[in-house]
Order: structure tokens, then sequence, then C-alpha cells
């Protein structure tokens, strides 16, 4: 299920990530009583009355030295472009401003769903502050106050009421959904264009220019694909050019709606680490992942050279120790044959369910090769296991007592479900109950 993206939009030192840091649950944007503050956090994930969203705190994005209105269109833009429903907060205590009325007549535009907070309200006293904000024509305002968690409840109950049901109820086609994630310039928008085998995404050497993500169904050999390009990271112009890091948002989106994940590597620059950043989001997400080395044309190269870029990558993605990894050209479609099937192979092994008399066999044979370590004196004892859930394969092994079950072990056994039953390209969770505990 693709989940809803809530945008919090407001001008500098209203209280933007103060309310980011309720919704989320947590300090995780820097706050401080001064405009400009926050600079690193961007994006989190948020919860209510059952309901799962993305927020943004816009208050997140560098725009530089541009004038102060300058800014706070830019984010305003920003959110309209992605969000789903915008959380517009404007201060009680300050009163309304030409800021808080040009940023509402951007956001009265986009014909999305607006909350409108009035925040430091932080008493009943204070609720006469708040009436001039009707004159912004974007509804009922919502007094709050997030230092003190004041109307935070009814301010959320207002924003899930603006959820697109459509997203909610999203339902598989059985197409597999690929995306494509990494770096502005590792040749995503290409290999786009190679797969399709049409100019269907403008490509050029600057990094950055595709200007929107697009989502594409074909069909090859009986199967159904649909594929995403996320380069679409800096529409707008120079806005994006000046939000790097905007683009932690299109790569989860991207990621959220995709079976299989292929993150892209430029061959010829190497492996920064940027890259394993955008790779961790894919193991994060629990989804299907192939490594994608792309450029390999124009790799200089001798005898080994695969063999030592692909040691590095191993070396540098531990945690991606399950995907496959293809060297390929975009432009020279070199090995590009070879993607196709193994999307496929990983999306069916993310989808494995395996016979539990098999899995049982699996693992009674794992425990009776290499026995499990006691801890003073007390042995764990694995009675049986049960495959829950696929999208990763997940797998409960009830035991005698689950603190037993060291990390080591756990491992051990994960590396033999892989050999017996393949798993190639997909995480496996593991989890450990006492025995007759749900």
């Amino acid at each position: 299920m693709l989940k809803p993206t809530v945008a919090i939009v407001g001008r500098p030192n209203v209280g933007k990530s103060t309310i980011f840091n309720r919704i989320v649950g947590g300090m995780t944007a820097i706050v401080e009583d001064r405009p400009g503050v926050t600079r690193d956090r961007l994006y989190g994930s948020g919860a209510w009355l059952k309901h799962e969203f993305h927020v943004i705190d816009t208050g997140g994005i560098e725009m530089g030295e541009e004038p102060l209105l300058v800014q706070v269109r830019a984010q305003a833009e920003i959110a309209v472009d992605e969000a789903d429903v915008i959380l517009f907060i404007v201060d009680g205590k300050t009163g309304l401003t030409d800021a808080d009325e040009a940023v509402a007549r951007i956001l009265r535009r986009s014909r999305k769903p607006i909350v409108l907070g009035v925040n430091k309200i932080d008493h009943f006293g204070q609720r006469n502050q708040m009436y001039e904000f009707y004159s912004l024509g974007l509804g009922e305002p919502h007094a709050i106050s997030g230092a003190h968690g004041l109307g935070i409840g009814d301010l959320l109950d207002q924003v899930i009421a603006n959820f697109p049901k459509s997203m909610e109820d999203e339902e598989k086609d059985g197409a597999i959904r690929f995306a494509l994630i990494g770096r502005p310039n590792v040749g995503k928008s290409s290999l786009v264009n190679a797969i399709l085998g049409k100019e269907r995404v403008i490509v050029s050497d600057l990094a950055g220019t595709t200007r929107d993500a697009i989502d594409t169904p074909f069909t090859r050999e009986g199967q159904d694909y649909v594929i995403v390009d996320t380069a679409g990271i800096r529409r707008r112009g120079k806005v994006y050019e000046k939000t790097e890091k905007y683009s932690v948002l299109r790569a989860r989106r991207a990621i959220e709606h995709a079976d299989v994940v292929l993150v892209l590597i430029d061959g010829k620059e190497g492996i920064i680490e940027q890259d394993k950043k955008i790779a961790g989001y894919a193991d994060e997400a629990g989804k299907a992942v192939i490594i994608i080395v792309n450029k390999w044309d124009v790799v200089e190269k001798d005898g080994r050279t695969m063999d030592r870029f692909r040691k590095k990558i191993r070396e540098e993605f531990r945690f991606l120790s399950y995907a496959p990894i293809i060297f390929l050209s975009a432009l020279t479609k070199q090995r590009l044959r070879q993607l196709l099937p193994m999307i496929r192979r990983v999306a069916e092994n993310h989808s494995l369910r395996v016979q539990t008399s098999l899995l049982n066999d699996c693992i009674m044979d794992t425990v009776a090769m290499t026995p499990p370590p006691s801890d003073k004196g007390k042995r764990l004892k694995i009675y049986y296991a049960s495959q829950v859930a696929v999208q990763p394969p997940l797998f409960v092994l009830f035991v005698n007592d689950p603190a037993l079950l060291h990390f080591s072990y756990m491992r051990h056994i994960e590396n033999r479900l892989r050999e017996t039953f393949g798993f190639v390209g997909t995480p496996i969770r593991l989890i450990s109950r006492k025995k007759n505990e749900k």
C-alpha cells in the first residue's frame, strides 16, 4: 500500500519542526527559537488512527541566500508537487503576514487538500488571535500548540480525512514493479530508454536533467512490468538544484511502491558513501534488490577488473549480500538481456512461500549439523518454524527461550535457508517466539 504524504509548509519560526516532531513521535528535527535553524531533517513517518503516512518538514530544505519570501514560495512549490495533503502552519502570536498570504495563493492554486494550523495558541484565552486567518480562504483554522501538544489530535483528524481513498485501496495487478534508484547521473534515464527501446525520458550528461518521475508499463514474454524512473529529483529548475537531499523522499516513495529495486552505481566513478545510503533505503524497506554497475563500457579493464569491483561491492554493501550484481552498459546495451530475467527471478523469490514440512526439515538438519550454543548451562531448543509472510519472506522460530537465540546463530540459520531454497535477491526476516506464544 502506497502511503500518503503530508507536507508541513510555512514561513520560518512558525513552529514547523515542533509540529513535525509531534507527528513523527520524537525529537528528530532541530528546534531552536530563531528562523532557519532546521537543516538536516526533512522526512519522517507518522501514524494516526490506524493510518500511516509520510511527513515532509519543508523547513529542512535549504534555499541559499535568496530573500525570505522567495524561499517560502519555493517550499510551497515543493509541497504542492509532492504532497497529498498540505499542512499549512501559521503563527498565532505574530498574526497574519504578507508571506502567509503569498503561500496561501500558491496553495489555493494547487487544488490539493489544505489543513490550516494556527500554532502557538497555548491556552484558550488566545483563541481570538486566530480568527484573522479566515481571510486566507483556506477553510477553518485549527488552534494548536506544538510546544504543549494542544489540538494536535484534532488537526490530524482533519489531515487523515483528506487522504486519497484510491491510495489506501490500491490492489496488486500482477505486474512486477521495479524502481531505479541512485545518485544523479548514474544513468537511470539511459537505462529506462534501453529497456523500453525508445527515448521515453530525456537523457543528458548534466546531472538532474530528468524533469518528471515516470511510471511506464510494458510487457515482455508474457510478463507485465511497470518501470519507475526516479531520476526526476529536481523539477522546477534551480529550486530543486539546491535541495539535493530532497531526493530521499522521491527515492523512498518509489521504493515503497516497487517490488524490485535496482540500485545503480556508476562503474566509471566507483562507489561513494551516497550509494550506500541510497541502497540502505531499499534494504530497510525489505524489497528485492539488484545491484547494477552501469557505464561498464567506459571502464578501463584488465582480466580481473570485474572480480575486483564485485569484491569491493561485497565489502561496501555487506547488508546487501543477498543481492545479485549485473555489470552492464545502458548506452551499448551490453548484458542488458540479463536484466529482465533477473528482475523476474528476484521478484519470484521475494514472494516465495516454503512448504512447512520442507522448512522444518531444513531447520532440523541445521540444528543437527550445528547444535545451538548454550548459555550458563541452558541450551537453546528450536521446536519448529513457520513462514508467516512474504515480500519479504518472514519466518518465525518457536523456541524454549528467545533470549538464547544469538544473532550469530540466527544468521547461520538464514544462510542455510538461502542454501536450501535460494532466495536470491530478497532479504529474509527471522524472528523468534516462545513456544505457544502467538
